[in-house]
């Protein structure tokens, strides 16, 4: 198997299936890591990159699948850290970082720590609602796993409470709704300067999917260039042309470069690993800023 650093100065990306945003059970996603890398091959990914919710978790078995099936795959070494701006809550996806690098682990300590206290809060919340024991089945099916919201809509959703997972933000869970907690999460900076420090890049996660106006969203880009951000997720399944051409001249207003994924986080008719993922030819990708960067 090759590790993050064998093929920084030699592999080109560019005629590969390249997946760098997906999930695992080690935050909200449906399968394990093992699973997540067997789906991987099946959809024909040469280069996935895991990036559970402020966890690392999945990486080794990760890895170690690769390692013991002679899987043909390179493993991208991931996390997406939340962070909170102007109210909003935007996502910063590491890549290439070092996992096991000290600042990042005291980062993700009190990220989690973060996790369990606005969960505590929205089970607190939930039994005002009339709903019991949310949490403790919310933190039951988290397992070892960074428990988020989705593991609360769930909880309604096996419940019957409601009818589908959305249903749980739009009526309880979600931004204003009965049930919200705000996050009290790290910055945008904290999290591009911990990302830097374990020798990643730091990418913006679908900036498209924030419910910000078009003057919000550049307001944002502009911090996020500011605290010295490396590029943007320009590239989703579900994401018209239109979209995708606004990103890009971002990109190249800002000189950010471009980076794609599915966020994959279970099977879905609406989205898979890999799915409508092809770096247009006038962007600048994501990997060229690792692949001429050594790390120590």
């Amino acid at each position: 198997m090759m590790s993050t650093t064998d093929f920084t100065n030699d592999k080109d990306f560019s005629n590969l299936r390249v997946d760098l945003h997906s999930h695992t059970n080690c935050s909200d996603g449906a399968l394990t890591p093992k699973e997540l890398i067997e789906r991987a091959v099946n959809f024909q990914i040469d280069v996935l990159a895991i990036t559970d919710h402020d966890s690392v978790k999945g990486l080794d078995s990760a890895k170690q699948t690769i390692l013991d099936q002679n899987i043909p795959l390179t493993l991208i070494d991931g996390i997406e850290i939340s962070t909170q701006w102007q109210g909003f809550e935007i996502h910063i996806v590491g890549l290439n970082i070092q996992p096991e690098h000290p600042e990042l682990q005291s980062l993700i300590s009190a990220q989690q720590q973060r996790r369990e206290d606005r969960a505590l809060s929205m089970g607190d919340k939930l039994e005002k609602c009339g709903f019991n024991d949310v949490y403790s089945q919310a933190k039951e099916m988290a397992g070892e796993g960074s428990i988020t919201r989705a593991h609360f809509a769930k909880v309604l959703l096996h419940r019957g409470i409601v009818s589908k997972m959305q249903a749980a933000f739009d009526k309880y869970i979600g931004k204003g709704k009965r049930a919200y907690v705000n996050p009290n999460w790290c910055s945008i900076e904290e999290a591009i300067a911990t990302i830097h420090a374990a020798g990643g890049v730091a990418v913006m996660a679908h900036p498209i999917r924030y419910d910000l106006t078009a003057k919000w969203l550049r307001r944002l880009i502009v911090h996020f260039k500011s605290a010295q951000g490396d590029g943007l997720e320009v590239v989703l399944p579900q994401m018209n042309n239109e979209q995708r051409k606004i990103m890009l001249s971002y990109c190249s207003e800002y000189d950010l470069h471009a980076s794609m994924g599915s966020d994959f986080h279970q099977p879905s008719r609406w989205s898979d690993l890999g799915r409508n993922l092809v770096m247009p030819e006038q962007a600048k990708p994501i990997w060229q800023l690792w692949q001429t960067k050594v790390i120590s």
